[in-house]
């Protein structure tokens, strides 16, 4: 039998801190501590923590792609896009 290499579970919370940009790293923690507190207290809890795992790992996704926190300054102090507009580019651009 030969080794297979060990994936990495994307929902581990080492993982999503060693993935995070360091600009993010601070509320990880804090709402990574307050849910595993509230679980150690209530294992009904357990699901959230899970759960905030589960949209942290989307927050890795999304803020280590190329252009992120651009995107979102823009979104803030650019000029919006109306609804029906941005909702044709998008159907689109994934034809």
């Amino acid at each position: 039998m030969s080794a297979q290499p060990v994936e990495k579970d994307p929902q581990d919370p080492q993982v999503i801190l060693r993935d995070l940009p360091a600009r993010e790293r601070p509320e990880f923690l804090r709402q990574y501590r307050a849910a595993a507190e509230a679980a150690r207290d209530d294992v009904a809890r357990y699901k959230d923590l899970n759960r905030l795992l589960h949209r942290w790992h989307l927050v890795v996704i999304a803020t280590t792609r190329p252009g992120y926190y651009e995107a979102i300054q823009q979104a803030k102090t650019g000029p919006g896009v109306p609804l029906m507009e941005a909702l044709e580019a998008e159907v689109a651009r994934r034809r």
